[in-house]
């Protein structure tokens, strides 16, 4: 039989409609065609129907997000295979052959869909049991091993259930069917154990926020601690990374040093002037027993006078009254140097105390910023934060807050390596306080992302702002190695509301600069 043209098939089919007396819906036109041409029934795409079950799907961890997000993008890409990975994912492995795409589609059949010219979509195709291996199981093992670590050994039923599903998968020729029914009750539980986990971190956390607070308000000094308590703050937040926790460490041991230093020195300029006191306290008395015995000799020294009745007698008493006179000015000529000489290192050491405070002021002062950048950190920007409001609602004047985020980022890192980003992240924030007012504040997010406050500025022309700060930048590159390097950057802008915290207002930027992120990059959105 010769094969019929697309145009002809076409024709055939609205002549079997009129004949048959069906009605031309979209189901029965592409029944018929499928029936003349010879290939198989394929019904059309469900997309009201998927979008449904998807929304249906529960989303209460992390990874059921992952997997409905991934569902729902199948959908809209009318892709049969993501649909099946993305449903899999809820239940352990797929079902039985005969569960396939061909049941979803019989359930889903009766959608009227209009008819679509397109390449036919392909056959879903679910492995089968006999398709995963021995090693394949092995892989599945070692990961929940893997992952034990985080999960901590507090549930004893948890930890059960976990040797037992590690010694099913390690058994030869395991059965998978059975498997599956154990990775799904093993999944459900993991869910819960990863809850409580992140429950004990919060609780944690909130324990050691408690316990550094209380250290700060016992100190009778505030300024003492407050460098230590900032940084120590900064990083007691979610995520915490090793990086972070080692450089806050670090800074603590060069402030706690600086302390021990500034403490010392400060004991020693005490036990000084203890001893100084003590010995001017010496010289007084010292001075008083001189000038009374001084008093007494002239005293002595007048009634021989009064009684002498020659030159003579009167001679050997002005004698011992010069004598006298010059011991007492000794005397105090010497107690007068040795207090001068006190007052000088009284001074000296009161000199070298305000040096180390104001050096323990500056190690204290780097725990509020980034070390990398030299901008503030999130302690330093949710103190900045705190002090633009404040002067916002008291002033009544706009402000606004924009947060910016490198463009291909780690693409950049991936090619030309972490270096060359940290240089890029310096670069920008150099580039950024050139541009920016004396009055703006830049401090970085986190990661590639920087904070700039405005204030005094409504959103147009914080926008405006951003937009020169992008020109600016366009116009300077740096190097790494022999390449010249160029970055762009993705903005939003928002304007501070009456009613608003700081951090929403934050997060209004942020969800205007993912927007720029989708419209292209290195673009600048109003929040």
């Amino acid at each position: 039989m010769t094969e019929m043209k697309p145009f002809e098939i076409a024709r055939e089919t609205l002549k079997q409609l009129t004949l048959r007396k069906l009605s031309p819906t979209p189901v029965n036109y592409q029944r018929i065609y499928s029936e003349i041409a010879g290939v198989p029934v394929e019904p059309p795409f469900p997309v009201d129907r998927l979008r449904e079950i998807a929304l249906a799907l529960p989303a209460k961890t992390p990874g059921q997000q992952k997997q409905r997000g991934l569902l729902e993008s199948a959908i809209t890409q009318l892709n049969w295979d993501g649909v099946k990975n993305s449903l899999m994912a809820y239940g352990g492995f797929s079902p039985p052959a005969s569960a396939s795409n061909g049941v979803i589609n019989a359930a889903l059949v009766d959608t009227a869909m209009p008819v679509v010219l397109a390449p036919e979509p392909k056959a879903l195709v679910v492995p089968t049991p006999a398709a995963f291996t021995t090693d394949f199981f092995q892989q599945i093992a070692r990961l929940i091993e893997h992952a034990l670590p985080a999960l901590g050994q507090d549930d004893a039923r948890f930890s059960e259930q976990t040797q037992t599903l590690l010694g099913a998968l390690r058994q030869p020729n395991a059965d998978a069917v059975a498997l599956k029914q154990l990775l799904a009750n093993y999944s459900h539980r993991l869910s819960f154990a990863a809850e409580d986990q992140a429950e004990v971190k919060k609780v944690l956390l909130k324990l050691l926020h408690l316990i550094i607070q209380n250290i700060s308000h016992l100190s009778l000094d505030d300024s003492w601690l407050k460098g230590q308590v900032d940084a120590i703050m900064s990083v007691c937040v979610a995520p915490l990374t090793l990086r972070r926790l080692d450089d806050v460490e670090q800074r603590l041991k060069d402030v706690i040093f600086k302390q021990t230093e500034a403490k010392q020195r400060m004991l020693q300029a005490q036990e000084e002037m203890r001893a100084m006191l003590g010995m001017f306290i010496e010289r007084l008395a010292a001075m008083s027993e001189s000038t009374g015995s001084f008093h007494m000799q002239m005293e002595e020294n007048a009634k021989l006078i009064e009684q002498a009745k020659s030159m003579a007698e009167i001679a050997p008493v002005l004698k011992n009254v010069v004598s006298a006179t010059r011991v007492m000015a000794h005397d105090s000529q010497a107690a007068r140097d040795e207090l001068q000489g006190m007052k000088k290192k009284v001074e000296s050491t009161e000199a070298e105390l305000v040096k180390l405070h104001q050096e323990l002021d500056r190690v204290s002062a780097q725990a509020r910023h980034d070390p990398l950048t030299g901008a503030l950190n999130r302690q330093g920007m949710d103190e900045a934060v705190n002090r633009e409001v404040s002067n916002f609602k008291r002033k009544e004047t706009p402000l606004s807050m924009a947060l910016l985020d490198i463009d291909n980022f780690k693409k950049l890192n991936d090619t030309l390596g972490h270096a060359t980003g940290d240089v890029a992240l310096t670069h920008l924030a150099s580039v950024t306080r050139e541009v920016m007012r004396p009055q703006d504040t830049l401090a970085r997010y986190g990661g590639e992302e920087f904070v700039i406050l405005m204030p005094d500025t409504p959103l147009d022309q914080g926008v405006e702002a951003m937009t020169r700060l992008q020109r600016e930048l366009s116009k300077r590159f740096f190097m790494a190695g022999s390449e010249k390097v160029l970055i762009t950057f993705s903005a939003g802008v928002a304007q501070m509301g009456a009613a608003e915290t700081g951090q929403e207002a934050i997060r209004r930027a942020d969800q205007a600069m993912y927007l720029a992120k989708r419209a292209g990059k290195n673009r600048v959105f109003a929040a």
